[in-house]
């Protein structure tokens, strides 16, 4: 990756952060001096993160999280960047349905077919 494709994919990043932010302040009805205050910055600061000018530290991106009552993963990525795809939603959502037995028997099959996995792929590096 050159540095200007780096430089743009950071300028990307930056924007569309900006406007979560703005976004999710204003739905929460809220001034930019009231989301200072939870974020324990100065007001000019949440100007520049809104405006893409500047980058919160990781604990003032906690700090807002918590203030708004979200995850990190909603100011950090764009709408189901990190959601898995319709079948596997799909296939979670009927999960979400079995009683604590059957979510413990669910989870160790998954976690064993990502390990063989991972496994596959390691033995593949090597």
């Amino acid at each position: 990756m050159t540095y200007k494709a780096n430089s743009q994919w950071t300028w990307d990043y930056l924007m569309s952060f900006a406007k979560r932010l703005a976004d999710l302040r204003k739905e929460r009805d809220l001034t930019q001096r009231q989301l200072a205050e939870m974020a324990g910055v100065h007001v000019a600061q949440i100007r520049r993160y809104e405006a893409g000018g500047a980058q919160p530290t990781l604990t003032v991106i906690r700090n807002i999280a918590i203030g708004l009552h979200i995850s990190t993963d909603v100011l950090a990525f764009d709408k189901d960047e990190r959601a898995p795809d319709d079948d596997w939603q799909l296939q979670f959502e009927a999960l979400s349905k079995f009683n604590d037995q059957e979510k413990l028997i669910a989870k160790a099959v998954i976690d064993g077919l990502i390990l063989r996995h991972t496994a596959g792929h390691l033995s593949q590096a090597s």
